[in-house]
Formats: C-alpha cells, sequence, structure tokens
C-alpha cells in the first residue's frame, strides 16, 4: 500500500467475499481499543477532505450539503456479501441504544463500486431494515469515488470473481467515519467495536 495510507498505517483492507484474509496480504488490522483508549483520541487531521458525489435520489452533493451536523461514513457497495452489511447493521443497533433524546448522526454509504451502484440501486439497498434510519447512498464516476477515498485515506481493489454470478467483488477498508459539524474526523471505528462502545463514544463526543 502507498505512503498516502500511513496515517494511520493499520487501515487494511478486508475481504468483501469467501475469504477472510486482507487483500493486501498484511496481518495487521485497525484497532480502536474501544473507549478504553478514549474515542476521541482517534482523530487525524490528515483523513477527511472535500467530496463531491451523486446521492441515491440523482443529486450532486459535496461536503457542504451535510455540514452543521455530525456525519458518519462508510465506503463500502451494495453486492458485499457480508463485511458490510454488518458494519451498517451495527451501525443500526448502536443508533437504538442512544441514550434518549440523543440524536443519530446522519450517515453515508459511499459506494466503492460505481460500476453497480447506481444511485438507484443504492436508493434500494439503504432501506434495508438493520442499516441506520435514514441511510444515505452516495455514487459518482471512478475518478470521484477514488478522490473521496483517497482524502479519507481509504482503499479499495476489485477482485475477479469469474466463477461468480456476481463477476467480481470488492475489497476495501472497513472502517466507520465519524465527521464533526465542520466536517472534520472526530473518530473512527473498527470491526472490533460493538454497538455498546459505538454509541456510548458517539453519546460522549455530541
Amino acid at each position: 500500500m502507498s505512503s498516502a495510507f500511513a496515517v494511520p498505517a493499520l487501515f487494511l483492507l478486508a475481504a468483501c467475499g469467501p475469504t477472510e484474509a486482507p487483500a493486501s496480504g498484511g496481518s495487521a488490522i485497525a484497532s480502536s481499543g474501544g473507549l478504553t483508549s478514549g474515542c476521541a483520541s482517534r482523530a487525524y487531521t490528515e483523513i477527511g477532505g472535500p467530496i463531491s458525489l451523486i446521492d441515491d435520489t440523482g443529486a450532486r452533493v459535496t461536503e457542504e450539503t451535510y455540514k452543521g451536523q455530525p456525519t458518519v461514513i462508510y465506503f463500502g457497495f451494495t453486492y458485499c456479501p457480508d463485511v458490510c452489511p454488518a458494519a451498517l447493521s451495527t451501525l443500526g443497533a448502536a443508533y437504538r441504544r442512544l441514550p434518549e433524546g440523543e440524536t443519530a448522526p446522519q450517515t453515508l454509504l459511499i459506494s466503492v463500486d460505481p460500476e453497480r451502484d447506481t444511485p438507484e440501486a443504492l436508493a434500494t439497498y439503504v432501506t434495508t431494515p438493520a442499516f441506520p434510519a435514514g441511510l444515505t447512498g452516495l455514487t459518482g464516476s471512478p475518478e470521484e469515488i477514488r478522490a473521496t477515498a483517497d482524502a479519507f485515506k481509504a482503499d479499495y481493489a476489485r477482485i475477479e470473481q469469474p466463477e461468480s454470478l456476481a463477476e467480481y467483488t470488492m475489497d476495501h477498508t472497513n472502517l466507520i467515519y465519524v465527521m464533526d459539524e465542520d466536517w472534520q474526523l472526530k473518530t473512527f471505528f473498527t470491526h472490533e467495536d460493538t454497538p455498546e462502545t459505538i454509541s456510548a463514544c458517539l453519546a460522549e463526543l455530541f
């Protein structure tokens, strides 16, 4: 992986397919440490940046569209068989555990598979009951998706699967990013975080 992904250096790809091994061949994965490390200690000024994408209604959006309230961002795709649904379901469960009166952040699924993830496909996918209410899907041109992923130090790669009906899958960074009202990274979550640790962290931060 290039030096652009050195902060933190543990941001590796997760396999969205039948294999469990990271696509990069590495063994390390990002570890948040839950609340024991202090969820506010996971902020990196190098992560995050401007975006220009299309939402699941077909409208052009930028980071300015979402400023003014916290935003949770996940990079994934609708054909993902396991990793993406698990992460988004964990987020949905976390939001349902927020203290009474606490407003859940706006939540964005940024597709790393613009070839298949049209606004129409995303509009259907984001309504999955276990996912966060109000989840918004974003897509764009391959160049726009890559620029957005680079801004978040996220990576993804197409993996051909000629024996599969889907023909290919996408391996991608499996992190959940939390941006504050000014679109600055506040913290991130990994696959190790549970609905309980996520909801506690969000309540602490906002």
